[in-house]
């Protein structure tokens, strides 16, 4: 089984966590993926902790079913390397600030003129363009400049700095991998490749949605513990006798008749979809009174079988084992070389023609240099002097 991106073969040059995992999930999906690194500047990932068989784990996961060469791309021998996979490799994946990849002679200009139907995607803090292109930063730092913390968090405690990378991730890896598809169908269509500028912040500015529509068309600037989604209203957590949390979502009249009877306190139902502030207050008063009456495990039983928009908080030891993830298939065993197989995250998207098995974890720094080069039809002696040369790893 290949995979539905298995015609696609991807360069990716990206570190860290927004491009790779982008290029996770091409891979996942069947892509040919090449990373190159370079044999002397570690992607800190690798040193990340927790470490499973002295490797990182995030790095074990996230180059996944991927390839790596090692090249010094400061030495004109290893940009000639490149050049050479540009050839077949004809999407480029990098994460480094603008003008950088120019710099190496690997920007899209000159890659292009290799090959015209390059796909060149470049995933950056603040994109190719603007005052801040230059500027250092990072997942909380798009996150703030864009706006999206200044309503995440409670009046008295502040913003939150969230568990998972929001802006990375959902403004970097996944945009990044549906504007290089984009490209791919357009390409297909007429032959012609381009650059795909993916910028965190533009992205994660774009994920205001609702809030944001509310502001520009209607002037109303959200803020913390202000809007019904975000803890102005009962749409939110209540902890349990024990200490535990239980997340209440009831917005629709249905789902809050049914959640409020089951808290024993029916006559709260009406005041649901209130939108007043004061009256928002008190039926979280209410509601928060009736949780703290019993423990995690009585809730839990309570809602198990009626359709309330209500579950449980699980901490991620659970949530592995949470019967709909189990359903799912959302871990699965990975082989490594000369290591047990270890347990990742599967790859999220469900087709009716299946996906690959993944093939390895993440491995050695250009463990595959040799490989990858005897390919592109160098001798084993040149491949020996390049190593030799400290050209490659």
């Amino acid at each position: 089984m290949k995979g539905p991106l298995s015609s696609l073969k991807i360069l990716d040059f990206s570190t860290l966590l927004p491009g790779p995992f982008a290029s996770l999930l091409l891979a996942d999906m069947g892509a040919e993926v090449l990373r190159v690194e370079s044999p002397s500047r570690m992607d800190l990932v690798r040193a990340l902790p927790p470490h499973d068989g002295g490797t990182s784990t995030s790095h074990a996961y996230l180059n996944r079913n991927k390839r790596s060469i090692a090249l010094d791309l400061k030495r004109p021998e290893a940009v000639e390397v490149v050049k050479q996979l540009v050839r077949e490799y004809d999407i480029v994946l990098e994460q480094f600030r603008p003008g950088v990849m120019d710099k190496l002679g690997l920007g899209y200009e000159a890659l292009k003129a290799v090959n015209p139907r390059l796909i060149y995607v470049s995933i950056t803090g603040y994109g190719q363009t603007g005052p801040y292109r230059d500027r250092a930063g990072h997942d909380i730092n798009y996150l703030a400049i864009s706006g999206i913390a200044s309503y995440t968090g409670r009046r008295d405690g502040g913003p939150l700095p969230l568990g998972v990378q929001l802006a990375d991730i959902a403004g970097g890896s996944l945009h990044g991998v549906m504007g290089l598809l984009a490209a791919v169908i357009q390409r297909q269509a007429t032959g012609e490749g381009q650059q795909v500028d993916v910028s965190m912040t533009d992205c994660a500015f774009s994920l205001h949605a609702m809030a944001g529509a509310g502001y520009l068309g209607a002037g109303v600037e959200p803020g913390m513990e202000s809007q019904v989604l975000n803890g102005g209203s009962f749409y939110d957590y209540y902890r349990t006798r024990d200490g535990r949390w239980i997340s209440v979502g009831s917005l629709e009249p249905q789902f809050m008749q049914s959640f409020c009877a089951a808290i024993g306190r029916p006559e709260l139902a009406a005041r649901g979809l209130s939108p007043k502030p004061e009256d928002q207050r008190e039926l979280k008063r209410a509601i928060e009174v009736e949780f703290e009456k019993r423990d995690f495990a009585d809730w839990c039983e309570v809602f198990a079988t009626l359709d309330a928009c209500v579950e449980p908080m699980l901490p991620l030891s659970e949530a592995v084992e949470h019967p709909q993830i189990k359903a799912r298939g959302l871990v699965v065993e990975v082989p490594r070389e000369g290591l047990p197989a270890q347990k990742q995250i599967a790859c999220p998207i469900k087709f009716s023609s299946g996906l690959p098995e993944p093939r390895h974890a993440g491995g050695a720094v250009g463990s595959h240099t040799a490989q990858v080069l005897a390919e592109l039809g160098y001798s084993a002696e040149q491949v020996a002097a390049l190593k030799a040369a400290q050209v490659t790893g």
